[in-house]
């Protein structure tokens, strides 16, 4: 389906496709996945800084689970606008979204998925091309993991202060036991600065025989800003496990 449609059909172009991935169960989701989309008011309001204003278009869902907003831009004299910019905010229950796209550096400043809107009409498409985005969907520290799956559990703060970070990445990774497949497991801290890590796979032994498995649990806040600790199972299960954020 192309992302520009000529003519009466026009009104089908969305300037965003985005693709719900339950990052957990390796698979597009887009049942129970709430797209929220905001506007940047430039104009600014008292302050003089502008901000996000919240809009009324619902994301449309298509067959093959992308989410998009047909005639967004749409205009009866486009080459008088100008481009807007916008973003996406995502919610679902149990899970938190993954705004950087695959390959970008990791922020927790990231609250949406950010685009411009060209402006167009029927013989004026937009200036440039829509293509589908994958929206990772991490599972949060309420996740309904199914029974059986092993989680560790902990808080991320600022080494410093000693204030939570929210919005942080937790991540850990490693090769399995018996073919070396690669693995990685994510997620991301609350308001709280909370995160709760499924370790589904086998960490690192000393030796063949031993029950001791290592993994080492890394948290990211922005790029030059990390931080990192060593759990060992069976033995800490139970810890509430705190990574401190510094400067690296």
């Amino acid at each position: 389906m192309s992302a520009f449609l000529p003519l009466a059909r026009s009104a089908l172009y969305s300037p965003v496709w985005l693709v719900p991935f339950d990052d957990h169960a390796r698979r597009v989701r887009s049942a129970g996945v709430e797209a929220r989309l905001e506007r940047f008011d430039d104009e600014g309001g008292s302050d003089g800084q502008g901000g996000w204003l919240p809009l009324d278009d619902r994301a449309v869902r298509t067959p093959s689970g992308h989410l998009a907003f047909p005639g967004l831009g749409r205009r009866a004299e486009p080459w008088a606008a100008r481009p807007e910019r916008h973003r996406v905010r995502f919610e679902a229950a149990g899970y938190q979204p993954l705004y950087p796209a695959d390959g970008e550096p990791f922020s927790a400043a990231l609250v949406g998925v950010e685009f411009l809107v060209y402006p167009y009409d029927n013989t004026n498409p937009p200036a440039v091309e829509a293509s589908p985005r994958l929206v990772r969907l991490l599972p949060g520290t309420a996740f309904p993991y199914p029974p059986g799956v092993r989680t560790v559990r902990g808080v991320v703060l600022d080494a410093a202060t000693r204030a939570p970070v929210a919005n942080a990445l937790v991540e850990a990774g490693g090769r399995t036991g018996q073919d070396l497949t690669p693995w990685h497991e994510r997620t991301l801290s609350d308001a709280t600065g909370a995160f709760r890590l499924a370790l589904r796979w086998e960490g690192e032994k000393a030796t063949e025989n031993t029950t001791e498995e290592t993994f080492l649990v890394e948290a990211t806040e922005r790029p030059g800003r990390a931080g990192s600790l060593t759990v060992r199972l069976p033995q800490e299960a139970e810890r509430r496990h705190v990574i401190e954020i510094r400067e690296q």
